[in-house]
């Protein structure tokens, strides 16, 4: 079995993969992460692409070689 790192991907496919997980992040967690974000007075896109690379990790990938 090969394992390939997400970094092995080209940039436009790790491009594509962030902004799914990011429109994901938004949907799942969007109201709570705007709430923080509000209360602790921190930046709300940062935190979005922060979720959204921690949400990377949940996806099941599989790759056909």
């Amino acid at each position: 079995m090969i394992y390939l790192n997400f970094t092995d991907l080209n940039e436009e496919t790790q491009e594509r993969l962030i902004a799914n997980s990011k429109k994901d992040v938004k949907e799942k967690y969007g109201k709570a992460i705007m709430d923080y974000a509000t209360k602790h007075n921190t930046n709300l896109d940062k935190m979005l692409d922060e979720e959204a690379l921690r949400n990377l990790y949940s996806y099941t990938y599989v790759f056909n070689i």
